[in-house]
């Protein structure tokens, strides 16, 4: 497919968040101010596998499974089985293109001792690139990709609770050295870490079996990235995931989950700069766009001062407000704070039934969408399947499909005649 450079660089630097339909619309009779908070990377943030994206994409506080790598690798601790793979496939944005999909394979291995090794390689493939001029004569060809390839470690950390540590190496390359108007572009690399914990407890509901989880994960904390040298480096997707689920045996066939959880980026929310010819206080005049910041924080920050400041840093500019107070600053943060709601349903602990709902501000995105999904469960292979539907009109996210393929093998027999790691 042939595009042009501007076309290319607004597609592939911005995949995950340019399909908001983002409008100054009216909410509730309200004006609200669109101000999206953009990454590089954000490939980081699609959930690749199945079970998560069936339920909205939760997954920080579901009970453990061979995908836990993405969402809470400390969940491996409290898997049943000694070791396990799973592979993933999605076709993505296919409302637009026909040739981008996301690859994901993971696994992970218990070495004795409450502890689990654990990896995973997330491969995004964003199609062909034919580069051409202002003339429309060819100048290059590319296929863009960006992966990543993690490593974690976890362990309990007591009887119900383990926590997590996962390294990430990340490569984004998406011109393939393309030069334009003097600039170099360059691969984009950076390094990353995911910190996280989880609880699990069984317990008794009125005579049932229980399970009782939750789950808290810091992800993508590391260096910034830049495509080119001359370029400001851009912060990558670090997030916060907090949830919990709850899961009842009804009886010898039939169980049923439900999970909240919630999500918030963790890098600077853009300001609201003075315009060319404004007045500040002190009797300056403006004469540098998008230089002095009016409301909200500077962006320009390290990556540790990011992460505290993006708690507070919201300008709050809504409902047409220019000066906006303590109230509509929390109110911004707060729209920044996405939402995922999923129910999960076994019977026979063979077959599974799963929705969701995702919910982002019209705000920050307005992401919206119900899933679906179906599982079938055997003694050693799994397959799981899921579906998105948008509650957006015209939103490319719709017929968006997730297909993950699952092998957990049990024990050894001399590692079954060592004592549990966990008590149930």
């Amino acid at each position: 497919m042939k595009k042009s450079v501007l076309l290319a660089f607004i597609l592939l630097c911005n995949t995950l968040y340019f399909w908001g339909q983002i409008s100054n619309q009216q909410l509730n009779g309200r004006s609200d101010e669109p101000n999206v908070i953009t990454t590089a990377v954000p490939f980081l943030t699609i959930v690749p596998d199945s079970r998560a994206g069936a339920m909205g994409d939760a997954g920080v506080s579901t009970s453990p499974d061979i995908n836990s790598q993405n969402e809470n690798p400390s969940k491996y601790t409290f898997m049943k089985n000694d070791f396990g793979i799973s592979i993933s496939y999605t076709p993505w944005l296919r409302q637009l293109v026909n040739d981008i999909n996301l690859a994901y394979l993971t696994g992970y291995k218990k070495i004795g001792g409450g502890q689990t090794i654990s990896a995973s390689l997330r491969y995004f493939s964003l199609g062909d690139i034919t580069f051409t001029n202002n003339y429309g004569d060819v100048t290059g060809q590319h296929k863009p990709n960006e992966f990543a390839i993690d490593a974690g470690y976890s362990r309990l950390l007591g009887e119900h609770i383990s926590g997590s540590v996962a390294l990430r190496y990340i490569n984004s390359n998406l011109t393939g050295g393309y030069s334009n108007s003097g600039d170099q572009s360059k691969v984009g690399q950076a390094f990353a870490a995911d910190v996280s914990s989880f609880y699990y407890k069984t317990m008794e509901v009125k005579k049932k079996n229980a399970e009782l989880c939750v789950g808290i994960n810091f992800s993508n904390i590391g260096s910034k990235m830049s495509y080119t040298d001359n370029a400001q480096k851009d912060f990558l997707p670090a997030m916060l995931r907090l949830g919990s689920s709850f899961k009842i045996d009804m009886d010898d066939y039939n169980s049923l989950m439900g999970v909240v959880e919630c999500s918030k980026l963790l890098v600077p929310t853009p300001p609201v700069f003075y315009n060319v010819g404004d007045t500040m206080p002190d009797g300056t005049i403006v004469n540098i766009p998008a230089k002095y910041v009016r409301y909200g924080k500077d962006p320009n920050v390290s990556v540790p001062t990011g992460l505290f400041q993006s708690f507070w840093d919201a300008p709050g500019v809504q409902m047409d407000q220019l000066n906006p107070d303590d109230r509509s600053r929390f109110r911004e943060e707060w729209h920044e704070v996405n939402w995922s709601f999923g129910l999960e349903y076994w019977y026979s602990k063979q077959f599974a039934l799963r929705g969701g709902y995702f919910y982002e501000d019209i705000t920050k995105g307005n992401r919206k969408f119900f899933t679906v999904g179906l599982g079938l469960k055997l003694k050693v292979f799994a397959l799981d399947f899921s579906y998105l539907i948008p509650t957006v009109q015209r939103n490319p996210l719709q017929n968006t499909l997730r297909f993950t393929l699952m092998f957990d093998f049990a024990a050894t027999k001399k590692d079954a005649q060592q004592p549990s790691q966990t008590k149930k």
